[in-house]
């Protein structure tokens, strides 16, 4: 990977961002999480200078974004884009929850009860075990879930992440979101970003890679991304940038 500082933001771009680690820092768990009022207005000014060709593409639920930034016309794609809100306000499910991640659930309570540390958020569509706070489970979890979504034989796989496995739906991930995006009005025909901070992002800087965009990296880490900014501060200056002299109201 280059490890070069990304070209100066422009809002003829498209942006699709990542949140956790990208916008905002990662919290103990994911109801830790607080989104600061500097942030909002960055999204809400970014929005209007680019003509509203900003999207938020998060492992959470759309209703989880929502709750925290109460934007309710920004496009928003949830769990790794099986869920998707576009900018004219439609919603978008591209899967049912799987029959089987009841039995994943069932299998893991006693796994919960003899590891505290452990956390099982059920997201609808996914499930995903979090181990930030037992950092020496890490292979005990991902062999697990691994083995789960196997054993299961339903059309799952395993989505890791910073401190994380998720059992979700194959198929669909972070670059589906940004190609369906790409096909529709205020993002079609610009160039596109991406900017996350994860593995689950990886799929979205492929994504835009294949179409000539601007895949950004933030923190360290092996990653297919073009570029590279150091932290969730970092991101937010270069984002707000593009702002610079503009004079959009909202």
């Amino acid at each position: 990977m280059r490890h070069a500082f990304p070209p100066d933001a422009s809002v003829e771009w498209a942006y699709f961002l990542d949140i956790d680690g990208t916008l905002i820092d990662i919290a103990t768990t994911p109801d830790a999480v607080r989104v600061d009022s500097a942030l909002l207005d960055l999204i809400t000014h970014l929005h209007c200078a680019s003509g509203n060709a900003v999207a938020l593409i998060s492992g959470r639920t759309i209703s989880d974004v929502e709750s925290r930034l109460g934007m309710p016309r920004l496009p928003l794609a949830g769990q790794h884009g099986l869920e998707r809100r576009d900018a004219a306000g439609r919603l978008w499910i591209h899967a049912a929850p799987p029959a089987a991640k009841y039995a994943i659930k069932a299998a893991l309570e006693p796994v919960l009860a003899r590891h505290p540390g452990l956390m099982l958020e059920d997201k609808g569509m996914t499930l995903a075990l979090h181990y930030r706070k037992a950092p020496h489970l890490a292979s005990y979890v991902l062999r697990l879930m691994d083995r789960l979504a196997s054993d299961a034989d339903a059309g799952l796989e395993v989505q890791r992440g910073k401190r994380v496995a998720e059992v979700k739906p194959s198929g669909i991930d972070k670059g589906t979101a940004v190609t369906e995006y790409l096909s529709e009005p205020p993002f079609i025909g610009r160039r596109p970003v991406f900017v996350g901070d994860d593995l689950n992002d990886e799929h979205g800087f492929a994504e835009v890679n294949k179409l000539d965009g601007i895949s950004i990296k933030v923190g360290k880490g092996a990653s297919c991304a073009r570029f590279r900014l150091p932290d969730v501060a970092a991101v937010r200056q270069w984002l707000g940038n593009a702002l610079k002299g503009n004079k959009c109201a909202i």
